[in-house]
């Protein structure tokens, strides 16, 4: 089970913009500190931690944040509405837009996903695969 994943940025506050534009309507609650910004999935009282974290902060070695080649980070929306509605808000927040809401041939029928690239060139995946919507072929 992954547990966290940790991204670098060089400006908080734009990472900020871009991360909650789309975080925060996903259910995530944000805890900001020098240390960067952590969104975390709320828990009720008495239940287990819901997983996983997600991270951003200054580099620890000093050294500017690049993006990993390859590397990628997809987050779940509730539908596809939600998908194009925070690709938007996104793209608004900082990001660039690195494929626009849709299906891709190469995923199943119902895989509905956007990428976009934050600030400092992550990329992230928003998607949604619910089968009770329309799909790809109909």
């Amino acid at each position: 089970m992954i547990s966290y994943v940790t991204v670098g940025a060089d400006d908080i506050a734009l990472a900020n913009r871009f991360y909650s534009a789309f975080l925060l309507a996903l259910g995530y609650d944000l805890k900001e500190g020098p240390e960067g910004l952590s969104y975390v999935l709320p828990v009720a009282p008495g239940q287990p931690l819901v997983l996983p974290d997600f991270y951003v902060k200054p580099t620890f070695d000093g050294n500017p944040a690049s993006a990993g080649n390859g590397a990628m980070v997809a987050f779940e929306a509730r539908n596809q509405k939600q998908v194009r509605d925070l690709h938007a808000a996104a793209l608004a927040a900082g990001g660039a837009d690195e494929g626009q809401p849709g299906f891709r041939d190469s995923y199943g029928p119902h895989f509905y996903v956007s990428y976009l690239r934050d600030p400092q060139g992550n990329k992230i995946a928003l998607y949604s695969s619910d089968p009770n919507e329309t799909g790809r072929d109909g």
